[in-house]
């Protein structure tokens, strides 16, 4: 496995960039998954995540695939601050040539959730949800962690909440977890008008808009 990898072109670049300013947002300390096995590279982040293998809370996961330079191979887990600043430093030279736009990865660490690999196919599209109504869910899902969360609640307690208001099915009908719509809105997935398509596969749901993908656990609760 290579350490490294080259964006096909400035714009790739700046498309990797913007994706990983907005997880950044959402997890100030965040990671993210870096894997390509030929010339597209997916970007894996979790702005929700089970702290532990015994934690019950939802683990997110956002996708955002790109073109490479040429064929490689990487599978590595890093900051976002340290690919972040690596490609501020390429976007900073004038014009565009692969010898200087190569993105050397720092050594790869470990977190609980990038042991959790959803399906490679087998998805089934089931149904599609509006911009509008995700939009309304993520909203409505922040408001309610606020409200549930006073200043002074904070370690398990606060991840036991999150993870239920997170982890429960948007609707009666619905095994989409209330987290996917809060991951889709702050990875700035969705775009006005636009009709989301919902796939399942395996257990698991996955939104997939013009702009990437979102891929959870199916919702066992509604309350």
């Amino acid at each position: 496995m290579k350490n490294q990898f080259t964006l096909v072109d400035r714009e790739s670049a700046e498309d990797l960039q913007a994706f990983l300013v907005r997880a950044k947002r959402l997890d100030q300390e965040g990671l993210v998954r870096l894997r390509a096995f030929g010339d597209v590279l997916a970007a894996y982040v979790a702005p929700i995540f089970s702290g532990n293998l015994m934690d019950s809370g939802p683990t997110v996961l956002g996708l955002r695939t790109t073109v490479l330079h040429e064929q490689t191979e990487v599978e590595s887990l890093v900051p976002i601050s340290a690919v972040l600043d690596r490609l501020a430093r390429i976007l900073e030279e004038p014009g565009w040539h692969p010898k200087h736009a190569a993105v050397s990865l720092p050594a790869s660490e470990r977190a609980p959730w990038a042991g959790i690999s959803p399906p490679r196919g087998g998805w089934v599209q089931t149904s599609t949800i509006s911009e509008a109504a995700l939009t309304e869910i993520a909203k409505n899902g922040i408001a309610e962690v606020a409200d549930a969360l006073p200043e002074a609640v904070g370690g398990p307690i606060a991840a036991r909440i999150r993870g239920d208001i997170w982890g429960r099915s948007i609707d009666l009908v619905s095994s989409l977890p209330t987290g996917a719509a809060f991951v889709a809105a702050g990875l700035g997935f969705l775009t006005e008008d636009e009709e989301i398509g919902v796939f399942e596969a395996e257990g698991w749901v996955r939104l997939s808009s013009m702009h990437g993908h979102v891929l959870t656990r199916a919702a066992k609760t509604f309350s």
